[in-house]
């Protein structure tokens, strides 16, 4: 079987598909997958010569094969699927002549689309989308699910759960990095590894946007993170083109010498992507065959994750931020009443801003659907926050709903030592991953002894075990116990803290304010029972960051124990005079305009762009609290410090704000400033928008008039339309390798029907170089250099 080949020998995969396929007659804006069917002899004689080439998995023809995309077509998706596949197997039994066992992948390629909140495409649909092509996968007799190219991990999450609760078969997944490891979406190689080991997909890895020595150092980070057998998939360099020709500019010869030292580092599984050729696969096999496979490594590391950050839960302690739970908050109480989503999100941004690495999201009232409150309040957070969450609720169906529209692998509160707790929670950790947190209570209730809760610790790592949960998943909550009612409580946590650390080395967590109730001035007792419990092996602790007292436990303990190296963080926030606390309402910051849109925060710009509007001119709103929130975040993402669904989420805020500004400017005798025209569009062939979506919402937010076109817009559209709207900016994008042709063939009829018009060009497959080769007046490698370049074509630049 496959899965027991894993991590045992090196497996080798095919290359591309798409650049042969167009070396054989596909024309621009064709799909692809269509060729299964109407030149089906084609694809089995590719599929053959990467067998001949040493390969032993192929690809099926299938990349992008979804029911989104093949409903409404000649062609049914099944039928599509089921040629693949068929293909395939035709090209197994012609191409392989040594008896070797291969295998027929069912390639799954990504929507297209940009996922909620930051595009249209719900979780959900994108699940069936992908449970539907798989189901036909298997149906035809697929060997494995490959979800490949993906640059978002909502997506991948989508695509792997659809995977795997519709078949029954091995699925590796790989994603799209940059150079420096990070996703489009902002996610970087921990989150990821953490995410997808957390589903337990069979292997993962990379493959395109990349050539073999770009991801040389993608691969390090992966091998220091994850236990699985690794994918390493590159692209035969960077494109270029000469005399109408794209081409590749890595060698076969140069790709398997560099493709050994990636095997020598520690892939598995290894194979080729966009450029790539049976001859660069053949090199490859030949160059590395011999080579013997790295067993993976089993990592250790407790790890936690969002989108768009991964947090360790090691020996230096973690913030988790307690303030979104109505235990004893009657304002979080009333928000959650009155569906006062946007105070549980000022919430999570002022325990961001005071230190929390993880928030505990616990949305519990008797008189609301917690199902439908956590999955909203899930949603929302995640939308203005990349701080991982921890899922804290005792509804098993709330527990399932949230870990399963969750992005990323979250920390689940909780489990305890009762056989029916175990029963309902460990399914969930299985099916979904997670760190869950551990109660040390049971049927006979909280032991009174350190030695009868590290019991009931041990248990719970021995039940997990049988559903494949390993202990680095389990954070023990040896329980602080309040000290007014049982003055020995202290003592006992912390003796059960060093027990739970020394003897079954897995990480711990506490509420830590429990430990308090009923005594005056309880910040004194919290912040030193703090100190003591982080001395005694506490890992995490469940506090109130706005809290000033336990912060300096914090800083105080991390400074002492070497934890934060020449005390930066230490001197960082007490270093000089600490500034006065800024005006609070209900516990939580005031925020200006400009901070609500830098948050995303739609609800909070909307009421204070209508508060503002009655003392100043909306113009001078415009230009003094919109433009330059925009303008912080536009860097803030240049820079890589900001993400793009915070990017996005700040835009939305800031529509908000433009849209309580135009009312006021349609009462008044303002005349509204024509607006300067861009045409934005995806080329012919391609069906992949979400560039052009995410350069079309930034470009509206700073007063551009967008012409939007859609995707697989034919190069006479284009032109047309530019000439008609007298358009003197138009922006191209595409993703794919087989559509940049279509991108040269518009810029060559724009040029001849309208020479005065500029092409901005951007997508996963350009670069400066080829964006040259093809005639474009500029490269935009993120959407906010699209916007700059637009400000300096229109005379708007700073």
């Amino acid at each position: 079987m496959l899965r027991d080949r894993l991590g045992k020998e090196l497996l080798f995969f095919d290359g591309g598909m798409g650049t042969l396929l167009q070396a054989k007659g596909l024309l621009p804006g064709e799909l692809p997958e269509i060729w299964n069917l109407e030149h089906a002899e084609a694809v089995v004689e590719i599929h053959r010569k990467y067998f001949e080439a040493g390969s032993d998995i192929i690809l099926t023809n299938t990349f992008g094969a979804n029911a989104l995309k093949f409903h409404s077509r000649e062609y049914g998706l099944k039928e599509i699927v089921t040629a693949a596949i068929e293909n395939a197997r035709k090209g197994a039994e012609q191409g392989v002549r040594d008896g070797r066992e291969v295998y027929v992948a069912l390639d799954i390629g990504p929507t297209g689309k940009l996922l909620q909140p930051m595009g249209d495409l719900s979780f959900e649909k994108a699940y069936e989308a992908f449970a539907e092509a798989v189901k036909y996968g298997e149906e035809a007799g697929a060997d494995l699910i490959h979800i490949e190219t993906m640059s978002d991990t909502y997506e991948m999450k989508a695509a792997v759960l659809a995977a795997k609760e519709n078949t029954t078969l091995p699925v590796f997944a790989t994603m799209i990095f940059d150079e420096k490891g990070k996703l489009l979406t902002g996610g970087d190689v921990p989150a990821v590894v953490a995410m997808l080991e957390g589903l337990r997909v069979d292997a993962l890895g990379i493959n395109c946007g990349l050539g073999p020595e770009q991801m040389l150092p993608i691969l390090e980070q992966i091998l220091a993170v994850t236990s699985l057998p690794v994918i390493v998939k590159p692209n035969a360099g960077l494109p270029k083109q000469k005399d109408g020709v794209t081409y590749y500019d890595v060698t076969p010869e140069d790709f398997a010498q560099t493709m050994k030292r990636i095997v020598e580092t520690g892939a598995c599984l290894i194979g080729g992507c966009c450029g790539t050729t049976p001859e660069h696969i053949f090199r490859m096999t030949e160059a590395c065959r011999k080579i013997p496979v790295k067993t993976p490594v089993k990592k250790t590391d407790t790890i936690v994750s969002s989108y768009g950050r991964a947090v360790v839960i090691g020996d230096k302690p973690v913030i988790i931020g307690e303030r979104i739970n109505p235990t004893g908050k009657k304002r979080m109480k009333q928000a959650l009443k009155d569906h006062d989503m946007d105070y549980l999100l000022k919430e999570a941004i002022t325990q961001q801003d005071k230190g929390a690495h993880i928030l505990d999201v616990n949305v519990g009232l008797p008189d609301i659907d917690e199902v439908a409150m956590m999955q909203e309040a899930v949603k929302e957070l995640q939308s203005i926050t990349s701080l991982p969450l921890q899922i804290d609720t005792v509804d098993i169906e709330a527990m399932e709903a949230a870990m399963r529209i969750y992005n990323g692998k979250p920390m689940v509160n909780s489990v305890n030592g009762k056989k029916e707790s175990m029963e309902a929670v460990f399914p969930l950790i299985q099916k979904y991953g997670g760190v869950v947190i551990g109660l040390t209570i049971d049927e006979e209730g909280i032991p009174q002894t350190a030695n009868g809760r590290l019991k009931i610790a041990e248990k719970i790592i021995a039940e997990a075990a049988k559903y494949g949960i390993d202990k680095k998943d389990i954070v023990i909550d040896v329980l602080a116990m309040t000290i007014s009612s049982d003055p020995e409580g202290a003592k006992t946590t912390l003796e059960a803290l060093r027990l739970v650390r020394d003897k079954l080395g897995v990480r711990t967590v506490l509420g830590v304010s429990n430990i308090s109730f009923g005594l005056p001035y309880r910040p004194a007792i919290n912040a030193n029972f703090y100190t003591m419990a982080m001395q005694n092996g506490l890992s995490a602790g469940i506090i109130n960051p706005s809290s000033e007292d336990m912060m300096r436990s914090y800083y105080s303990f991390c400074a002492l124990m070497n934890y934060d190296e020449n005390f930066t963080a230490y001197i960082e926030r007490y270093g000089s005079q600490v500034p006065a606390a800024a005006p609070t309402v209900g516990g939580q910051s005031k925020i200006s305009l400009k901070e609500a849109i830098e948050r995303g925060l739609k609800e909070e710009a909307h009421q204070l762009t209508a508060e503002l509007v009655k003392e100043e001119a909306p113009l001078s709103i415009i230009n003094t609290q919109l433009i330059p929130a925009l303008d912080v975040v536009g860097k803030g993402f240049e820079k890589g410090t900001v993400f793009l669904p915070q990017l996005l989420m700040s835009a939305d805020a800031a529509k908000q704000a433009f849209a309580v500004l135009k009312e006021v400017l349609a009462k008044s005798d303002y005349t509204e400033e024509k607006k300067d025209k861009i045409i934005l569009a995806t080329v012919k062939g391609d069906i992949h928008d979400i560039g052009k979506n995410i350069v079309k919402v930034l470009l509206e937010n700073y007063s551009f008039d967008v012409i939007d076109l859609g995707k697989d817009v034919a190069p006479e559209k284009i032109v047309e339309t530019a000439v008609e709207q007298k358009v003197k900016l138009v922006g191209l994008s595409a993703l794919m390798t087989t559509t940049v042709t279509s991108m040269e063939e518009t810029i060559r009829q724009l040029r001849k029907a309208k020479p005065d018009c500029l092409v901005m060009v951007g997508g996963a497959v350009l670069n400066q170089e080829y964006a040259d080769m093809i005639g474009a007046d500029f490269y935009g490698k993120d959407a906010m250099q699209s916007v700059h370049y637009a400000q300096k074509v229109f005379g708007k630049g700073n």
